[in-house]
């Protein structure tokens, strides 16, 4: 791996230096453009020509990223950018920002004519009466024909926000007058309207305040990562304070809630909650949650919509102990305040760890490795391979007659410890072939002819197992190894990436004009040993079972330019000496999901869900708005409970474990909440009546 990253910089240097003698000007701008076109055109496992094409999909890309919601470019602007739409590539070839410099231009304008609707519409009450709708959903609009029409679309949104804001005063005010509140001061409709009022206005000078200060070097950004993206969705790239931030999340080393975060449509939604974090801790934070404001304690709440990921970070990210506020939409469509306190991540609670499950006088075994974590840094730290080997032979000390190896929201990791873990299940051979652009496929093997443990094994996975636990899950399913169970599939991310140093490239010759920043590049495409590939179509489990996403469109498939899916020859394996029934297993299964009341509730909640994501239009009268929202949380009551009751499991902590937590009062209260938590999950009790019929 070493050698190929060596072979790449040296290619790049040698392609991007020699050219480079325009910049003696000091245009650090031109250098930076020259350099990023050289790292994809050589570095990148696509091979993509800089034409008309390319072109436009960078157009489309970033007048998405200038102006997603399209609040501020009106079709006129659109007309005069859109000389541009096969010209970007000239631009590019040649370091010329043009386009670039005209766009900027345009939506500076486009802003300064906005900021100045938005304190006239919000300085008297709307009228409520009136039978008009607003739609949420950009794509299904159209850019506004002039100024008049751009300030009615957004006296829509201000009366929009303002009525979400409403209706959470007057469903407080409700509550306080059913609960015979005595400390609740009842106010009229039309206090609570102005209030809420206010709060938009306060949202809206905030976030105006914030484009006032945005940077040239962070619309390039924007920019830049238009024409990576272009490339793949997981190409892009870093400022110099984005690397930081990145190589912060690497370490684990966090103060704040231990949320994964991505900026999606304008808005920043909840991709992952870290194990053992303060959002973990605290419960209510869910993936698929967007954050709509974050508050500093009892502070006026700021709105992140539109905001840069990065801007948004620092607002939620703070020292230990602080509490911040965040305003979230959840999955359902409801608008909840979430109050966290934020702490380190600890890192104990994102390590393997594993329990014990009895059933009909039988032990199974239950390991939980919530993503493939390595100190490349340090050889001698934890990693994941050899902490689940731990966990295995701890595990066979209480005899089990299966272990499983949950594996569901794991996004991934290091690659060479799924190899390694691989390893313990099987004799030896392949488990990954990995195909670099020009290069032919290579295979990683387990060359060590121990198993360690060879009884029935089931992997559990879901929506968001990605990357390396689709590597495993995979290899698995291939050997007939493991039986694989999990929502109807994986997520489909089968490349690889690797962080490209600008600097480095560059070399000493332009240190007066660093840091440029860096690149996280993908340089490499995974394969199963089968020959297919996880890009796309993810892991299809041996047993489907229902969860939330399984109407939504979610994955890698869902992202604009994902590589394609694509196969090579299979590699020589020797399939597992036995092999599951199964036919009988999903038959089985199948008879068992249709009687539980849990699954019958998470499809019913699947199909809610699809719905209310399918609807983007909302009326802007009150009252019509008020019964719709009641309506919609009268139903997700129905749902609220689907992982809060026992499933009747008994799971205990490991003797060789409790050996160790039991003086320690902090582990021993959060490996007790983590068990019954166990307890509730349905899931799990699925897998353990498959081992149940297990011969």
């Amino acid at each position: 791996m070493k050698t190929i990253n060596k072979i790449l910089i040296f290619i790049l240097v040698s392609t991007i230096i020699s050219s480079s003698s325009f910049i003696d000007g000091g245009k650090k701008e031109k250098l930076l453009l020259k350099v990023l076109i050289g790292t994809l055109k050589n570095g990148h496992f696509v091979s993509l020509s800089i034409d008309d094409n390319f072109s436009e999909k960078v157009f489309k890309n970033y007048l998405e990223k200038l102006d997603y919601s399209k609040r501020f470019l009106l079709k006129s602007d659109m007309d005069n950018l859109n000389i541009f739409r096969t010209k970007i590539d000239d631009e590019i070839n040649n370091s010329n920002y043009s386009f670039f410099n005209i766009s900027v231009d345009i939506i500076k304008q486009r802003i300064k004519n906005t900021k100045a609707f938005y304190e006239e519409i919000l300085s008297k009450p709307f009228d409520y009466s009136i039978n008009e709708t607003y739609e949420t959903a950009a794509k299904k609009k159209e850019y506004s024909k002039d100024l008049d029409e751009l300030k009615e679309r957004w006296r829509k949104i201000l009366k929009y926000e303002t009525i979400q804001n409403l209706n959470i005063s007057v469903g407080k005010k409700e509550d306080a007058i059913a609960d015979n509140n005595k400390s609740y001061k009842i106010k009229t409709f039309e206090e609570l309207e102005k209030e809420s009022r206010k709060k938009v206005l306060k949202t809206y000078n905030d976030w105006f305040r914030r484009l006032s200060k945005i940077k040239i070097k962070d619309r390039r950004s924007t920019y830049l990562n238009s024409i990576t993206s272009s490339f793949d969705p997981h190409t892009t790239y870093l400022l110099p304070k984005e690397k930081e931030n990145f190589d912060i999340r690497i370490s684990g080393q966090l103060e704040g809630i231990g949320a994964q975060l991505i900026e999606s449509n304008g808005y920043i939604k909840v991709t992952r909650i870290i194990p053992g974090s303060a959002s973990w801790k605290q419960g209510e934070l869910k993936e698929g949650a967007i954050i709509l404001k974050v508050a500093q304690k009892d502070k006026e709440p700021v709105s992140i919509v539109d905001m840069r990921l990065d801007e948004a970070v620092k607002l939620i990210r703070g020292k230990k102990g602080s509490e911040v506020r965040l305003t979230v939409k959840k999955i359902d469509g409801n608008i909840y305040t979430i109050p966290i306190i934020r702490d380190i991540v600890v890192l104990e609670e994102t390590f393997a760890k594993s329990a014990l499950i009895k059933k009909n006088k039988k032990n199974y075994g239950y390991i939980y490795l919530p993503k493939f974590y390595v100190n490349f840094k340090n050889s001698k730290a934890r990693h994941c391979s050899k902490d689940v080997e731990i966990e295995i032979n701890k595990l066979k000390a209480e005899n089990p007659h299966g272990i499983i190896l949950d594996l569901r929201n794991n996004g991934g990791g290091s690659l060479r410890d799924v190899v390694e873990m691989a390893g313990l299940f099987i004799k030896k051979g392949p488990i990954v072939q990995i195909k670099s652009r020009n290069g032919s496929p290579y295979l990683l093997k387990d060359e060590d002819e121990q198993v360690h443990y060879d009884g029935p094994l089931i992997i559990l996975v879901n929506t968001f197992s990605a990357s390396a636990s689709e590597i495993l899950a995979a290899a698995m399913q291939d050997y007939n190894r493991a039986i694989i169970i999990g929502s109807p599939t994986t997520y489909g991310k089968g490349t690889v990436q690797r962080i490209i140093s600008f600097d480095r490239i560059i070399g000493r010759r332009y240190d007066d004009l660093k840091p440029f920043g860096a690149m996280k590049l993908t340089t490499q495409k995974f394969y199963r040993i089968n020959g297919g590939t996880t890009q796309l179509k993810g892991v299809v489990p041996d047993v489907i079972l229902p969860d939330m996403y399984s109407y939504i469109k979610v994955g890698e498939k869902e992202l604009d330019n994902a590589i394609t899916w694509t196969e090579i020859p299979p590699a020589q394996y020797d399939k597992w000496k036995t092999k599951p029934n199964y036919d009988k297993i999903k038959r089985m299964s199948k008879k068992r999901l249709n009687k539980n009341k849990s699954f019958k509730l998470i499809e019913k909640n699947a199909k809610r869900m699809k719905m209310l994501k399918n609807k983007t239009k909302y009326t802007l009268n009150f009252k019509k708005y008020r019964k719709r929202k009641v309506a919609e949380s009268a139903k997700a009551n129905k749902y609220k409970n689907i992982m809060k009751t026992e499933t009747g499991l008994n799971i205990s902590i490991l003797k060789a474990d409790y050996a160790t937590i039991k003086n320690d009062s902090t582990k021993s209260a959060g490996m007790n909440a983590w068990i019954v938590k166990l307890k509730k999950d349905v899931y799990i009790n699925e897998v353990v009546s498959v081992f149940q019929e297990l011969k």
